[in-house]
């Protein structure tokens, strides 16, 4: 396709700015064809060592500096208290990317700062989405969730780690206004937070592209059978699309599971820890030691105990129970 500028996007809080800082060196080495590549970080509370760490990183490579964007905080826009139900409330500075970033911007790649870029980014960058305003990952969540969201049984739910956004038809459809009128509806309390939103309005605005541009840590705890057991999906990807998403990634997505830890953390087995480490050691947090494991405490550390001495085809649809029917179920009822 030749050489071409590309704008990609983060949200981050000081906490995660090293796991931003790997990614962003997957970033760079992975695609040094690229003409330029204009990185946006939605700052929620970076600290000015980290930020000067994440500039020396675009500074290494001969790129412009990163644009930093002051996060916008939720619960001051809606003027309530909204849950995060998972992560950070800094994760909620997304909803509000055709706002912040340039106004001329008519396409933008987000990223998880959990991630790597494993190939260039010039397929998806390209990707026809087929006049969707944005595109991601299809998400293995059984009908329950949907319903929790406003969602038919059979809608679209992504992963809104990885998307590429058609910024103009964003804010044709009005989405940033759509998704606080949804956050509002819901008195700030969200299954999923911020990406429960994003289901809600944009389910069916929505391409879903291969797998193998969002590899998350599922594929790879689980076989595909076991998986449609554990998530029991109204319909999903091939098993052949998910082989693909393993054996060749373009983007490796570090999302929490309960079977396995992440690469930052001490003990990590995941197939590409090794190459997580590999841009750890290339960024300014190589010295930095990994984060010590801290096991789940309470009534859910107990289960997860109990749940791991048993035989693993029995673990799997036990723990499937809990995960399509009980946790949305837990959803609803922290809701109201």
């Amino acid at each position: 396709m030749g050489r071409k500028d590309i704008h990609v996007v983060y949200a981050s809080d000081d906490k995660f700015s090293e796991i931003l800082g790997v990614s962003l060196t997957s970033l760079y080495e992975n695609n040094k064809d690229m003409e330029q590549i204009h990185v946006y970080v939605l700052d929620g509370k970076i600290s000015e060592t980290n930020k000067k760490k994440l500039n020396s990183v675009s500074g290494a490579y001969g790129r412009i500096d990163i644009q930093w964007i002051l996060a916008k905080d939720i619960s001051e826009e809606l003027n309530m208290n909204v849950a995060a139900d998972r992560g950070s409330l800094s994760q909620y500075a997304r909803l509000f990317v055709s706002s912040v970033l340039p106004s001329d911007l008519e396409r933008v790649l987000y990223l998880d700062c959990d991630i790597i870029i494993n190939q260039p980014l010039d397929e998806i960058w390209d990707l026809d989405m087929h006049g969707k305003t944005i595109a991601a990952l299809k998400d293995a969540f059984s009908k329950w969730y949907r319903y929790n969201i406003d969602l038919r049984p059979t809608d679209i739910m992504f992963n809104s780690g990885v998307m590429l956004i058609d910024l103009k038809r964003w804010k044709e459809q009005k989405v940033e206004e759509r998704l606080l009128k949804f956050i509002a509806s819901k008195n700030g309390k969200i299954q999923q937070g911020d990406q429960g939103a994003l289901n809600a309005v944009l389910s069916h605005d929505t391409f879903c592209f291969e797998p193998r541009f969002n590899s998350v840590t599922i594929y790879y705890d689980f076989s595909y059978k076991e998986m449609m057991v554990y998530r029991k999906p109204p319909e999903f990807y091939t098993e052949a699309q998910i082989k693909e998403a393993t054996e060749s990634p373009v983007i490796i997505h570090f999302t929490t599971s309960f079977l396995s830890r992440r690469p930052w953390i001490e003990g990590c087995q995941h197939r590409y820890v090794g190459e997580w480490m590999k841009y750890k050691n290339m960024s300014p947090w190589k010295d930095e030691a990994l984060w010590e494991y801290k096991r789940t405490i309470g009534v859910k550390g107990i289960g997860a105990k109990l749940v791991g001495k048993l035989p693993r085809k029995l673990m799997i649809s036990v723990t499937g129970i809990a995960q399509a029917y009980g946790r949305p179920m837990v959803n609803r009822i922290k809701e109201k």
